[in-house]
């Protein structure tokens, strides 16, 4: 129940849904869903694609999410470290990291949003694999690019959840969870739209005007979990629902 009611938990995942939602993710998943499984476009978009089909592409999918899974997760853990190693050598300089983090993390919602742009924010690291190795090597392998190479647009929101992570005093445990719920938020949307592809193509034709309204939200998102981890209001915000929503939390 403590765990549920931990709010960073919930800020981790709803960043890895944005993040699937932001400009440079939600429109190549047509493009990485046909070279990830080497289906073409008309068997993805089939609206009743055979039983092989389908379980192709779910098979690559889920070793696309293992591969930048296990990047963001190793990142995790790398920031929760640095945070334990801080921490004991300078207990006290653990609060000036997070205020540190809660500054950073409001630049980054700033950024998003469109107030003002930080170049150092907008400079595209893209990785490009331009013959995939066969098999599911080959898709992990991608799966580790992907996570390597886009920062554009997850950059900020993924540097968010790592300076809360290592903004914390939960060492790199802390830091594997956290990455490992915003790696669920990114990896479960990419799953369901690589099941249900045809719909994924109406219901993307629909939103697509939506794109930069997203990441305003996610910018005001990111200002506001800023302030909160400046002055340090995460655990009275968690200790109120621990306390006052026990059932639905449980």
């Amino acid at each position: 129940m403590q765990a549920a009611a931990d709010i960073t938990l919930w800020v981790a995942f709803y960043a890895g849904v944005l993040s699937f939602f932001s400009p440079c993710v939600l429109p190549l998943i047509p493009s990485y869903l046909t070279y990830i499984s080497g289906l073409s476009f008309n068997q993805l978009s089939d609206a009743h694609p055979g039983a092989r089909i389908r379980m192709t592409i779910m098979a690559h999918s889920l070793v696309f999410i293992l591969g930048f899974s296990l990047v963001f997760i190793s990142l995790g853990a790398l920031a929760g470290l640095a945070s334990a190693t801080f921490q004991l050598h300078l207990r006290e300089g653990l609060g000036w990291l997070q205020k540190i983090g809660g500054i950073l993390i409001f630049l980054f919602g700033i950024h998003l949003s469109g107030l003002f742009h930080f170049g150092v924010l907008l400079g595209e690291r893209r990785f490009h694999l331009r013959n995939k190795p066969s098999g599911f090597i080959g898709t992990l392998i991608v799966g580790i690019a992907f996570a390597a190479g886009w920062t554009p647009c997850i950059g900020p929101i993924l540097g968010a959840i790592l300076a809360i992570a290592a903004s914390s005093s939960g060492g790199a445990g802390r830091g594997i969870l956290l990455l490992a719920v915003y790696s669920a938020g990114l990896g479960l949307p990419f799953l369901i739209s690589s099941g249900l592809f045809h719909w994924f193509l109406n219901f993307f034709d629909r939103f697509k005007k939506h794109i930069r309204l997203v990441e305003v939200l996610t910018g005001v998102m990111l200002m506001a979990v800023g302030v909160l981890l400046f002055f340090d209001l995460f655990p009275r915000i968690t200790g109120f629902l621990y306390r006052y929503l026990p059932a639905s939390l449980g």
